[in-house]
C-alpha cells in the first residue's frame, strides 16, 4: 500500500481548472492526488465544498489549509485539516487507525471474518494491517510525525479479494505453526471453529 503522509506531502491542483470549477458554483472535492471531482463517496478526498463556493481561491482555503500559488498551480498543505479529512473519508476507509484505541475492525465483511477468527489465535488487527500495508494494493492516508512520534491514519484497500487472499494465507500459515505448541493441545470450540475457517482441521490441513 502507498503511504500518503499529509504531514509531508503537498497536494498540487491545476489552477485554471480550479478557477473554472469555483465559477461553476457547483459542489466539488479535491482528491489526495490533486484531482478535482464531484464523486464524494468513492474518492479519497482532502477537501470538499458545497455549492456556496467563494469567489477566490484564498477564501476557499481559509480554514486549516495552507496554500501557495504560481501562475499555473495551487499547492495545498492539508495536515492541519486532518480531523475534517477523517470525517470526509471515514465511510470509504477499509480500516480506521485514527484514534488512540487502535484498529478494532475491518469495514469489509470478508476481511472482518478473517480478523474475527484470527483473534482466536492471538493474531490482532494491528498485525493483519501491517501485512496488508506491506503486500496489498491501496492507500494509507495519514499524519505521521517522527519527533515526537505520532501516527493517525485511514486505510483504503484497492482490491479486497486480493487482500483477503493475502491475509487468509498469512493467518493459515501462522496458525499452522502455533498449533504445534503444547499451549494448543486442548482446543476450545471457538479455536476449532477458527481452524475450520482457515482449513486447518485434520481433514482440511
Amino acid at each position: 500500500m502507498k503511504k500518503f503522509n499529509l504531514a509531508k506531502e503537498i497536494i498540487i491542483v491545476e489552477k485554471s481548472l480550479l478557477h473554472k470549477t469555483i465559477e461553476s458554483k457547483e459542489a466539488f472535492a479535491i482528491t489526495f492526488d490533486g484531482k478535482i471531482t464531484n464523486d464524494f463517496e468513492n474518492e479519497i478526498i482532502i477537501f470538499k465544498t458545497d455549492n456556496q463556493t467563494p469567489k477566490t481561491i484564498e477564501e476557499l482555503f481559509e480554514n486549516n489549509y495552507k496554500i501557495a500559488q504560481s501562475q499555473t498551480q495551487v499547492a495545498i498543505k492539508a495536515s492541519l485539516a486532518w480531523r475534517e479529512i477523517v470525517e470526509l473519508n471515514y465511510l470509504l476507509a477499509t480500516y480506521d487507525d485514527s484514534s488512540n484505541e487502535g484498529i478494532s475492525e475491518f469495514d469489509d465483511e470478508n476481511l472482518e471474518k478473517i480478523g474475527w477468527w484470527a483473534d482466536e489465535f492471538d493474531i490482532n488487527y494491528r498485525e493483519l494491517v501491517e501485512v496488508l500495508e506491506n503486500k496489498a494494493k491501496g492507500v494509507v492516508l495519514c499524519i505521521e510525525q517522527e519527533s515526537p512520534y505520532h501516527f493517525s491514519g485511514l486505510g483504503f484497500i484497492e482490491d479486497t479479494q486480493e487482500a483477503y487472499a493475502v491475509l487468509y494465507s498469512y493467518c493459515r500459515e501462522k496458525i499452522k505453526e502455533k498449533i504445534k505448541s503444547p499451549e494448543y493441545a486442548d482446543l476450545s470450540k471457538e479455536e476449532q471453529k477458527a481452524l475450520e475457517f482457515f482449513g486447518l482441521l485434520s481433514n482440511g490441513a
